[in-house]
């Protein structure tokens, strides 16, 4: 297929709606809904998660059915707002919504235990994992400009919808684990996260530093589509990597906070948890007549020193 038809056929692909994404929203959105309002999940998740999810699908039909949609063939800028929404804003929503719990609480005991079961499992501690989801985050925006797989994703319907579908869950897998309001397979420390989204900001600034001042992507492309209006091909580039770069930090601040939240309530119910210990240590001394130095009623102390 040459360019100008690839360009043409871009045109018609973007005329027709994404009907596997309305889909995917309807059938998502009335399973949560149906699963919440289930006699045994009753009450297990709050008005802020459902809300959180609600507004994770509404964004989710916005970047497959609306002006976004329509321009993101065609406009470099508006299809990388098109990939951040698909790829952060919508995951993070989704996963604020604590889809696993919802559905876990309104199955029955025995897919529950099922359910339980392929979170425990080897594969999951391992896909679901840290290294592996911020991997997959990291790599995927690389992959996708810097490869062919950037203009097949505009002109093939088949692999355009793949791709949508690839973002949301890869993002979806990311923040799952990351925000662990729901159950997962392995718990760490909040800090962890925060420490990992450090380093995927660098990450993501070198890839606007590298689309903002490096060669055009899909030139040929974007030339074939003979646009005469709007920005020219380095200006729109260039929104495009102010997009990634700028708003994807911008939009990252809500998941920090999030994490910082989660933090301070680790560290108080770790607190909690010593406290616990010490205060059971002395009262075991108390009934037993022992005496003994007070480091020895820290569980943390004595573990270091073999005591």
């Amino acid at each position: 297929m040459s360019w100008r038809n690839a360009a043409r056929f871009a045109g018609y692909v973007r005329d027709v709606p994404d009907w596997v994404a309305l889909l995917l929203v309807l059938i998502t959105g009335t399973g949560y809904y149906v699963c919440r309002r289930s006699a045994r999940s009753a009450g297990s998740v709050g008005r802020t998660p459902a809300w959180c999810f609600g507004a994770g699908l509404v964004w989710w039909l916005l970047a497959t059915q609306s002006a976004i949609a329509v321009y993101a063939p065609v406009l470099f800028w508006v299809r990388a707002l098109q990939v951040l929404l698909l790829l952060y804003v919508v995951p993070f929503l989704l996963a604020m919504g604590q889809p696993v719990t919802v559905v876990r609480e309104a199955s029955s005991p025995n897919a529950r235990a099922r359910l339980d079961a392929v979170l425990g499992s080897a594969a999951a501690r391992v896909v679901l994992s840290p290294p592996v989801t911020s991997v997959l985050m990291l790599a995927t925006p690389w992959l996708l400009y810097l490869t062919p797989w950037y203009v097949a994703s505009m002109v093939n319907p088949v692999i355009a919808g793949l791709t949508r579908i690839a973002l949301c869950t890869i993002g979806f897998c990311y923040f799952y684990t990351r925000l662990q309001s729901d159950p997962v397979p392995r718990r760490f420390s909040p800090l962890l996260s925060i420490g990992i989204s450090v380093a995927e900001g660098l990450g993501d600034g070198v890839l606007g530093v590298v689309l903002w001042l490096g060669p055009l992507i899909a030139y040929d492309y974007y030339s074939a589509l003979q646009r005469d209006w709007g920005p020219s091909l380095r200006d729109d580039q260039t929104l495009g990597a102010g997009v990634l770069w700028i708003l994807g930090d911008v939009l990252g601040i809500p998941f920090i906070m999030v994490l910082m939240r989660a933090l301070g309530s680790h560290e108080r119910t770790r607190a909690a948890e010593v406290d616990a210990e010490i205060d059971a240590g002395v009262e075991e001394q108390r009934a037993t007549g022992a005496s003994a130095l007070w480091w020895e009623s820290d569980p943390q102390l004595r573990d270091r020193y073999h005591r």
